[in-house]
C-alpha cells in the first residue's frame, strides 16, 4: 500500500536530516573537488556523493521497492509507484566556498507527482516541509508567501547555469527584468529560492536549466505555501523554472514574456 503523503513527508525529512549532518560534517574540514560536469564552474564535492549514497542507502533500507532518482548516481528503478527525487547539496558552489545558502532536497513523488517534500539548509538548519494537502512549514510554523504586491515593487530570485551560452542569454534578460521590478537577488540554491518564496521573503523566482532534483521538493512547499509553479518554455527544448504567489502570477509571466525569459503563451 502507497504510504501517505505526511508519511512520505516524515521520511523526506529524516533522510535529508542525515544528508545534511554529514555535510556539516564534511564542511568542518577541507572541501574537496572530485569532478566536474556540464562546465569546468560545475563542480562536484566528495561531499555530493556521499550525502546521496547516505541518503540512497537509508531510503532502500526502509523501502526497498521504491525509485530513486539523484543528482549524482545512476537511476534505481523499482516497483511500488514512489520515487524519491534527491539533491545531496543544491548550492554546491556556495558549499565549497563556504557561503551558507546550500541544501539537501528529497521529494517523494507518487504516479509522477510532487506529493511530499524536505529542503533542509544544511549551513542554517532551517528546515522546510510540505506534504500534497497539508500545507508547507519552516521549523514546523506555517508557511504562507509574501502579499502580491504591484510589479515595480517585487524582488525576484533568480540564478545562472553554468555553460557560457546559457549564461549569456540568461544575462541578458535579466537586464532586462532588473529596471522593472524592485530588485533582483542571486542566492545560488534554487531548492532554497523557492524556499524563500514560500515564507514570503521574496516575491518570485526565474531561472533557466534546473533540473528535477534542484526543485522537486521546492515546487511543492512553494505551492503548498500558496504560489504557483510551473516549467515554462523557451524554445523548443529550453524549459524555465517559475514560482510566484498564485495572486501575482498572471503579471510576474506576462512580464518574463515581455523580457524574453519565456515564450509566449509558454505554459
Amino acid at each position: 500500500m502507497t504510504p501517505s503523503p505526511a508519511e512520505l513527508r516524515d521520511l523526506a525529512l529524516t533522510v535529508a536530516r542525515a544528508g545534511a549532518s554529514l555535510v556539516r560534517e564534511r564542511r568542518t574540514a577541507e572541501v574537496t573537488v572530485a569532478d566536474t560536469k556540464s562546465s569546468s564552474v560545475d563542480v562536484v564535492t566528495e561531499a555530493d556523493r556521499a550525502s546521496e549514497e547516505l541518503i540512497r542507502r537509508l531510503l532502500l533500507d526502509l523501502r526497498p521497492d521504491d525509485s530513486i532518482l539523484g543528482e549524482e548516481g545512476d537511476d534505481h528503478v523499482g516497483t511500488s509507484g514512489v520515487r524519491w527525487v534527491v539533491d545531496p547539496i543544491d548550492g554546491t558552489v556556495n558549499f565549497l566556498y563556504g557561503i551558507p545558502e546550500y541544501a539537501v532536497s528529497v521529494a517523494a513523488e507518487v504516479g509522477g507527482e510532487v506529493v511530499a517534500g524536505a529542503v533542509v539548509n544544511v549551513a542554517t538548519g532551517v528546515e522546510y516541509v510540505a506534504a500534497a494537502g497539508l500545507g508547507a512549514t519552516r521549523d514546523g510554523e506555517s508557511l504562507r508567501v509574501r502579499d502580491v504586491a504591484p510589479v515595480a515593487e517585487r524582488l525576484v530570485l533568480t540564478g545562472f547555469g553554468y555553460r557560457a551560452d546559457v549564461r549569456a542569454h540568461q544575462a541578458e534578460r535579466v537586464a532586462r527584468l532588473l529596471p522593472r521590478v524592485r530588485d533582483i537577488r542571486r542566492m545560488g540554491s534554487c531548492a532554497l529560492d523557492l524556499c524563500h518564496v514560500a515564507e514570503g521573503s521574496a516575491d518570485g523566482y526565474v531561472e533557466e536549466g534546473p533540473q528535477a532534483w534542484d526543485w522537486s521538493a521546492g515546487s511543492l512547499i512553494a505551492v503548498e505555501a500558496g504560489a504557483r509553479f510551473a516549467l515554462l518554455r523557451r524554445g523548443p527544448e529550453r524549459l524555465v523554472v517559475v514560482a510566484a504567489p498564485a495572486g501575482g502570477w498572471d503579471e510576474f509571466v506576462r512580464l518574463l514574456t515581455e523580457c524574453e525569459f519565456v515564450d509566449p503563451e509558454a505554459e
